[in-house]
């Protein structure tokens, strides 16, 4: 097993983004089993769903307001989120220099 299978740095991560304003800013580093880690650094507006399994969120830079289940929250980095699978969330109104190591895990429907 090399270093790329197991360590994803962000300066690599960012390089990886699509550049474009019209693209979705995310890019999956590593994965094994069920887990899944991204860099996730969207412009202006948070275009996404929920989704299928559970999710943490662990702010790098950047801040602003996450919105969660219709509960509003202030975050900023450092702070980590915790969003259960199927939950309706967002970031809004967050500062241009925003990004996120995101978390994926476990089963579609999260675990209980």
């Amino acid at each position: 097993m090399s270093a790329s299978d197991w360590m994803f740095g962000l300066e690599d991560a960012l390089k990886k983004l699509p550049d474009s304003p019209d693209e979705f800013r995310f890019h999956y580093g590593l994965r094994h089993g069920s887990m899944k880690v991204g860099l996730y650094a969207p412009r202006s507006i948070d275009p996404q769903s929920p989704h299928q399994q559970d999710e943490l969120y662990i702010i790098i830079s950047g801040a602003g307001d996450f919105l969660r289940n219709g509960e509003r929250i202030p975050f900023k980095a450092g702070d980590v989120l915790f969003v259960e699978a199927g939950a309706e969330h967002r970031f809004e109104n967050f500062t241009a220099d925003f990004a996120t190591w995101v978390v994926f895990w476990g089963p579609h429907g999260g675990e209980h």
